[in-house]
């Protein structure tokens, strides 16, 4: 079992596989938000997390760091790092959902389709999806053999 794990973690061609998921997901994910970023600026202010006036920045900022590191992905440029921001934006997406969940409110979270009629949502399958995707991106992070179709 083992051997399987290890050879699991050290194909080229998962590692590969996990990149462009990864790298998909961030650039679909991010793209509806840099196209309305007043909706998504709303959005992140039902999280009810954040000083109102870093809600526009957060807004402008989040969805390009986004998309710049799934291209970064999917292109193979740079992939450590960008998985590392991946990660990164991973874990504070898991954290406000958790304290949103502790709190028991449910709210649009804006994180694959920024509509005009907001969904609330329960965020524990949310959660449960972002650890999913976060194992793609640590699995990145932490491959250590030569990579395919990079430009670094």
């Amino acid at each position: 079992m083992n051997k399987l794990i290890k050879t699991f973690h050290d194909s080229l061609w998962v590692e590969l596989a996990a990149r462009w998921i990864l790298g998909a997901t961030f650039v679909y994910a991010n793209y509806s938000k840099i196209l309305a970023p007043a909706t998504f600026a709303k959005i992140i202010y039902g999280y009810d997390l954040f000083p109102a006036v870093l809600i526009n920045l957060i807004a402008i900022i989040i969805p390009f760091l986004g998309l710049v590191a799934g291209l970064a992905l999917i292109i193979g440029f740079y992939p450590k790092s960008a998985a590392l921001i991946v990660n990164a934006m991973l874990l504070v997406f898991i954290t406000a959902l958790s304290i949103n969940l502790i709190r028991g409110h449910e709210f649009d979270c804006g994180c694959f389709s920024i509509g005009s009629d907001t969904q609330k949502t329960f965020v524990g399958p949310l959660i449960f999806r972002d650890f999913l995707i976060l194992a793609l991106g640590l699995h990145v992070f932490f491959y250590r053999n030569v990579r395919k179709l990079c430009i670094s």
